[in-house]
């Protein structure tokens, strides 16, 4: 079962496929065309236009229906293209990916105990564990 397609998901589907076709590499597009696609789905306009492009340009994957229009070594990506304009541009892809092939060199732990004592999965952890050490140095 396919999951649903969030808001974002189907906003920036339907500025897509508005231009979209086989022969294109750039689709161009205006800020305001998120407020008319959200209008024409019927979906709640997000209170942050920006963070619509934002997501898809640094933190999620572009919707499926999208990435199944790309061909072979290439991907879409968006692009700034001037005031509140933005494009579709398909480039090469250019990953950095780890090599099963090469060394691993481990690196020792040099944590020290009473970092390790308080860390645990994340970064605040981390910062809340140094004010302890500052605190039973002084």
């Amino acid at each position: 079962m396919p999951k649903p397609t969030n808001r974002y998901e189907a906003i920036v589907e339907k500025i897509f496929f508005d231009q979209y076709s086989e022969d294109k590499t750039e689709l161009e597009f205006a800020r305001t065309d998120i407020e008319e696609a959200a209008e024409f789905l019927r979906i709640r306009l997000p209170k942050n236009l920006g963070d619509v492009l934002y997501s898809f340009r640094f933190r999620n994957a572009l919707p499926e229906r999208i990435v199944g229009t790309q061909p072979p070594g290439k991907e879409w990506v968006i692009q700034l293209a001037g005031r509140a304009i933005y494009k579709f541009r398909l480039v090469k892809i250019n990953r950095v990916i780890p090599r099963d092939d090469l060394v691993t060199i481990e690196i020792p732990d040099a944590t020290p105990e009473i970092i390790r004592a308080y860390a645990l999965d994340d970064e605040q952890a981390l910062l809340e564990s140094d004010s302890k050490v500052h605190e039973t140095r002084q």
